[in-house]
């Protein structure tokens, strides 16, 4: 079975920058499709960051598109979110998820992802 472990969170100011990572065991990262969720206290889960399996394609939510970037590493099987210019708005639990949906497209539901990072916290304060 994958398992999924962030780390990288933390706090960080308005305007700084975080780097998120997903270390992925029991598998290889290229037999999935991978995306960055974040839920903040009372909200939904959303869906920031998205590639398919083959890294090719990714999306990005309107509200982090140009500042967030999804990545991979293969040679170390993580998956990493970069986070520039953070907005207190980003303040949330961030959360890295795998797809073996045969569906390539992105965005994928939220219900495609099953195979789940624990999340961290990143938060947002001066």
């Amino acid at each position: 079975q994958v398992q999924l472990v962030e780390s990288g969170g933390g706090s960080v100011q308005p305007g700084g920058s975080l780097r998120l990572s997903c270390a992925v065991s029991g598998s290889f990262v290229d037999d999935y499709a991978f995306g960055w969720f974040r839920q903040a206290p009372g909200k939904e889960r959303e869906g920031v960051a998205y590639f398919d399996r083959s890294g090719d394609h990714t999306y990005y939510e309107e509200s982090v598109k140009g500042r967030f970037t999804i990545s991979k590493n293969n040679a170390k099987n993580t998956v990493h979110l970069q986070i520039n210019n953070v907005k207190p708005e980003d303040a949330a639990f961030y959360y890295c998820a795998a797809s073996l949906s045969g569906d390539w497209s992105v965005p994928k539901p939220l219900e495609d992802y099953t195979e789940w990072g624990q999340g961290i916290q990143v938060t947002v304060s001066s």
